[in-house]
This record gives structure tokens, C-alpha cells and sequence, in this order.
């Protein structure tokens, strides 16, 4: 009996352990995706990034899509459904906007405050129960967004002002999606792609430029490891717990800065690192806060 007890004690350390494993794999991908999407609208327009980026992602998932293509006939609440895709699309799209003007760090920086904007939102919108410690917690993580704005006399960037409205999209989306947990998770997942899709091939037919065979492959690659690292997430939660491996995610801002240095030279500002971390610890609280209320987790996945 002891063995037994043990065995089963190793088994789930090890699921924990995979779990974690999962997660940093996982947000260090979309990092990297995102990344090759801030290297790509060097060259190529907004649009064009997400149209082909989508097409390498829906060619990847259309195995899927198909076999399991019966969960797309009945769907809950189909308006909701659709103003989850647009919400969608529109933070994605603003996420590279700002990337082609803000450093890769910056434009992290801002989405990491979006589990801080829900948990505001839940309060204002959904009359949802929030106490003083989380209304404190909240009230800090905004002083932790001002101070990585930058406000100045003059006036606060208008990249600045597209990521900040990319993230409260994505704070949105992340409130439509509680309220759709009985969704499959593969209508989640490719109908963000189709809604990617569509806005890039009517973005892209304005401005495209010719890719070359070397940037093909990134665009494929981005698509790719964005799906990658969607499953990686999926299969993350279902290993472990929630409270084990979402504060994983914050390591986001590590690689952003990582990438953003090695790649494109950018040194993040004192105010970007000092905000981060006012942000990362206010977000942390509010989420350790829920967890102990029975509240369903704020995920802080980059935009897929």
C-alpha cells in the first residue's frame, strides 16, 4: 500500500511538473511568434502579416476542424460568439500595429494588464463581488500602466494608446470567454484564425508586398507556433492545476525583453520595467485573491 501511495504521489508531481514544463514552453513560443511578427511588419504591412500567418494556422488546424466539424453546427449564444471573434481580431490586430513602433517589451507590458482590467470590468459590468484588497490591487496595477505610458506634457504616443485599447479588447475577450466555457475548444481556437483571416485579406488587398521564399517560411512558422502553443496551453491546464502554472505566464515579459534586445536592439526604459513589475504583482495578487474566492482564472495568453 505504502508503493502504491507513493506511485500515485510521484504521478502527480510529475503532471505538475509537465504542466509547468508546458506553460514556460508555451508562452516562450508565442514570444517567439510574436517576435517573427514584429520582424515581419518591418517589411510587411499589418494586414498582410495576419492574413498569412492565419492561412499557415488554418492549414494546420483543418485536420482537426474536420474531424471535429459537427461542434461548429450548434453553438451558444452566436452573437456573442461573433463580437468574441471581432474582439479578437481587433486585439491582435492592434498587438503588431503597436509592435511597429513600440519595442516588443512595451507593447507585453500593457497586455499583462489585462487579468487587472477584467477583474475591474467584472466589477463594473457583471456587478460582480470585489472586495478592497482587489479594488486596491486594481487601483495599483493601474498606477503600475501609467507609469509605463509615459504620460508627459505633451501628450502619450499614439502606438502607446493602440496597445492600451489592443489590451482592454483583450481583457474584453477574456470576460466573453468565461462566459462561454462550453465551447469546444477547437471553435475557440480556429474561429480567432478565420476572423485574422478575413480582416487581413481585406487589409492586405490595399498594400501587399511580393514575400520572399525566406519570408514565406516565417509567416508559415508564425502561424505554426501560435497553434503550437495554444495546445501546449490546453494541455498545460489539464495536467495541473490552474494555480500551478498560470503566474507562468508572466515570464512573457522575460523573453519579450530577451527577444526585443537580441533582435531588435531595444533596451526597455526604467519606466516599462519598473510598470511590469507593478503590474506583474498587482495582477498576481488579484489572481491569487480569486483562486481562494472560487473564481475562474484569468488566463494571460498572448494574442494567438
Amino acid at each position: 500500500m505504502p508503493f502504491f501511495k507513493n506511485l500515485s504521489a510521484y504521478d502527480d508531481r510529475s503532471a505538475r511538473l509537465a504542466g509547468i514544463a508546458l506553460m514556460v514552453l508555451s508562452i516562450f513560443m508565442f514570444s517567439f511568434g510574436d517576435a517573427m511578427g514584429k520582424f515581419l511588419v518591418g517589411t510587411y504591412s499589418v494586414g498582410q502579416l495576419l492574413f498569412l500567418r492565419a492561412c499557415a494556422a488554418l492549414l494546420l488546424l483543418s485536420p482537426l476542424i474536420w474531424r471535429q466539424r459537427r461542434q461548429f453546427l450548434h453553438l451558444e449564444r452566436p452573437r456573442l460568439q461573433l463580437f468574441r471573434v471581432v474582439l479578437s481580431t481587433l486585439e491582435v490586430a492592434a498587438f503588431f500595429l503597436a509592435t511597429v513602433y513600440l519595442p516588443l517589451a512595451d507593447v507585453i507590458t500593457y497586455y499583462l494588464a489585462g487579468p487587472i482590467f477584467v477583474t475591474a470590468m467584472s466589477a463594473i459590468f457583471l456587478s460582480e463581488k470585489v472586495g478592497w484588497r482587489r479594488w486596491t490591487a486594481i487601483l495599483i496595477g493601474f498606477c503600475g500602466v501609467v507609469i509605463a505610458l509615459r504620460p508627459s506634457a505633451q501628450t502619450v504616443s499614439l502606438p502607446a494608446l493602440i496597445a492600451l485599447g489592443g489590451s482592454l479588447s483583450f481583457a474584453t475577450l477574456m470576460l466573453i470567454t468565461r462566459s462561454l466555457r462550453k465551447t469546444p475548444d477547437i471553435v475557440m481556437a480556429s474561429s480567432q484564425f478565420v476572423g485574422t483571416f478575413l480582416l487581413g485579406a481585406v487589409l492586405s488587398a490595399f498594400h501587399w508586398v511580393p514575400p520572399t521564399s525566406g519570408s514565406l517560411v516565417i509567416f508559415a512558422l508564425a502561424g505554426c507556433i501560435s497553434v503550437t502553443a495554444l495546445f501546449c496551453v490546453n494541455r498545460s491546464l489539464k495536467l495541473a492545476p490552474a494555480s500551478v502554472v498560470v503566474p507562468y505566464q508572466y515570464s512573457m515579459i522575460v523573453w519579450a525583453v530577451i527577444f526585443g534586445f537580441v533582435v531588435f536592439g531595444d533596451v526597455p526604459s526604467i519606466a516599462t520595467i519598473v510598470g511590469a513589475a507593478i503590474i506583474i504583482g498587482a495582477g498576481s495578487y488579484i489572481y491569487l485573491r480569486e483562486r481562494d474566492l472560487g473564481r475562474p482564472s484569468n488566463e494571460v495568453n498572448p494574442p494567438a
